[in-house]
């Protein structure tokens, strides 16, 4: 019997905190404020994926730091990190 790989991508965004709105447990960037890995401004999130990871100034964070929807990363807390923080988060898609 043949192996079958498993069909496995991923879709990168890159924005900075500074494009975030809210404050607390409400801070979220829009979908819209990020770039993707051909340079674009993004219309949307993706819709169906198996896992995303976020980084917030190059460092990698645990699970619990955020919720993603297609229109938006939420980020509590994330209004008292330095605007200038880069936020990249990567969707890995099958």
């Amino acid at each position: 019997m043949p192996i079958v790989k498993p069909f496995v991508a991923s879709r990168k965004f890159a924005s900075t905190i500074g494009a975030g709105t809210g404050t607390g447990a409400t801070f979220a960037i829009a979908a819209t404020t990020f770039t993707d890995d051909s340079g674009a401004a993004a219309a949307a999130f993706p819709s169906s994926f198996a896992y995303y990871v976020l980084y917030i100034n190059g460092m990698l964070q645990t699970a619990d730091v955020s919720t993603v929807t297609t229109t938006a990363i939420t980020i509590p807390g994330g209004d008292a990190l330095d605007p200038a923080d880069p936020v990249t988060v990567e969707f890995v898609v099958n």
